[in-house]
């Protein structure tokens, strides 16, 4: 049997949506518009949270580092997605594909933990708003944040050498605008359930308890929100979680079903689309989506604009 010479270099030609130009034409002005408003959000998310004292506080720094992710997510993929979507020019080379496979994974993975920790922030916010600063200090944010990314990396180095190491035979076309894993494992010519077995099972401590954690800390927060008397409470503690709720429905719906079945089930047009989704759709809409109820990011804009009265 042939062995693939793509273990040690080579290109691969990512055949995106190529079966469709008309598609490819409206995909690449849609693209690129959001693309610019997901850098432009997620930068200006940074900006703030780091220059404004307002926003100096556990939730925002946890933010910060979901913008980054955000950001991360785009510009490992998009931009060279836009100059496929735009030329005949397909191909991607070996080292721009084991980054790109690398960034998706670890960025995907600290995403599942760093979506958890703001939940658990969100916790204690709610149900123990007197303790909130005491409980999330600053040593445990970082210990936190520092642990969301190590996880998501690790498990980025473990599943990347052996997703890139199962032999291809010759096979260079990936049906896909970027080297996902489900798609790289679709073109082995080899039994990838030893690596499939081993991507579930590690799905579990970075996807679904994290998941879990979430819940569980949701429940506690609708529990303590039954009991507020007040329309006001309960109306300004829904507030504090709901651009999260919203955040977490949108990452968690696409990444499930992406990485939570073999590689051979999921349709391949229904997975360019959740992955053109969740890497290029909700970092565009998470921004916007903790910006337009958020009272502290307003008056942080403001301020940079000049038209905080308090200034």
């Amino acid at each position: 049997m042939e062995t693939s010479n793509l273990s040690s270099g080579g290109d691969f030609i990512l055949l995106g949506f190529s079966d469709r130009p008309k598609l490819e034409t409206i995909l690449f002005f849609i693209n690129t518009i959001f693309y610019l408003l997901a850098v432009a959000g997620n930068s200006t998310i940074i900006f703030l949270s780091l220059g404004d004292p307002r926003l100096h506080l556990p939730m925002y720094f946890f933010l910060c580092n979901l913008s980054l992710l955000d950001l991360c997510y785009t510009t490992s993929s998009v931009p060279q997605m836009l100059v496929h979507l735009w030329g005949p020019r397909k191909t991607i080379t070996y080292v721009g594909c084991v980054v790109q496979l690398f960034a998706f994974l670890s960025v995907g993975g600290t995403e599942c933990i760093l979506l958890s920790v703001m939940a658990y922030d969100r916790f204690v916010a709610v149900c123990k708003p007197l303790h909130y600063l005491a409980v999330m200090h600053p040593r445990l944010c970082l210990q936190l944040a520092a642990f969301a990314w190590l996880s998501g990396i690790a498990n980025s180095v473990l599943m990347s050498p052996l997703t890139m190491s199962l032999g291809r035979c010759g096979q260079r076309r990936i049906n896909h605008f970027v080297c996902e894993m489900p798609a790289l494992i679709r073109i082995s010519c080899v039994d990838a359930s030893r690596v499939e077995g081993l991507a579930f099972f590690l799905a579990i401590p970075i996807v679904l308890v994290p998941l879990a954690m979430i819940l569980v800390s949701y429940g506690y927060i609708a529990a303590a929100v039954a009991r507020i008397r007040s329309a006001a409470g309960r109306r300004k503690a829904f507030n504090t979680c709901s651009s999260h709720m919203a955040v977490v429905s949108l990452f968690y719906s696409s990444i499930i079903y992406m990485y939570m079945q073999p590689g051979n089930v999921a349709s391949q047009d229904q997975g360019k689309f959740l992955t053109l989704f969740y890497c290029l759709a909700t970092p565009t809409l998470n921004p916007f989506i903790y910006t337009l109820r958020n009272k502290d990011v307003q008056g942080a804009v403001r301020k940079v604009l000049g038209k905080d009265c308090g200034v």
